[in-house]
């Protein structure tokens, strides 16, 4: 008869090998860091409308994952050994949100914040994020909706490329970094104070 407790733990084991945690980890996990924070201790007062909610934008399937991808054409290939934290629509709403609460001095909520009213919400579509083989650069496009509660919706694309020197882990990743802290700034600016 098994003890209950190892039952669990081998039920457990069974379940994170199902997960694909039962391989080989990487070595260096990849993560955006955002250019504009806020200051530590500092907060901010708003009213509901002027208040946004950064809600996670869709991907397409080619970057619904933790790995890099590099375009050639219409081909979908990813950088060897090169793992985000987490997917990049998740990555980039954190940084999103980051970057527009520092520089526009709004108040940011998230999505799961859902006792506050949300104010405007900004979603959207993350076109690419990745390297284009082609031109050798590192691509942030973000096709933004703004909706002002039930009276507006605003769209616009916002669009940034890094040249990287070479199609691997330690140049793309800063190339991606500083595109979308590009097309942060550029959100931010767009949705003003």
């Amino acid at each position: 008869m098994m003890r209950p407790n190892f039952a669990l733990a081998a039920a457990g084991a069974l379940l994170l090998a199902g997960c694909g945690l039962g391989g080989k980890t990487p070595d260096v996990l990849l993560n955006l860091t955002p250019e504009a924070t806020l200051a530590p201790q500092s907060g901010t007062t708003s009213s509901a409308e002027n208040a946004i909610t950064v809600v996670r934008p869709t991907v397409p399937q080619a970057l619904d994952t933790t790995r890099v991808p590099v375009m050639t054409g219409q081909a979908v290939a990813y950088i060897p050994e090169a793992f985000w934290v987490d997917t990049p629509d998740q990555l980039f709403r954190r940084l999103l949100s980051e970057t527009i609460a520092a520089r526009t001095g709004r108040v940011v909520l998230d999505p799961l914040q859902f006792s506050f009213n949300p104010g405007n919400r900004l979603t959207g579509q993350l076109q690419n994020f990745g390297v284009d083989a082609t031109t050798r650069q590192a691509v942030v496009t973000y096709d933004a909706a703004l909706a002002r509660g039930a009276e507006s919706v605003a769209t616009r694309r916002f669009e940034a490329r890094v040249p990287i020197a070479a199609i691997d882990r330690n140049n793309a990743a800063p190339a991606l970094n500083a595109a979308a802290n590009q097309v942060a700034r550029q959100v931010a600016d767009w949705l003003g104070r």
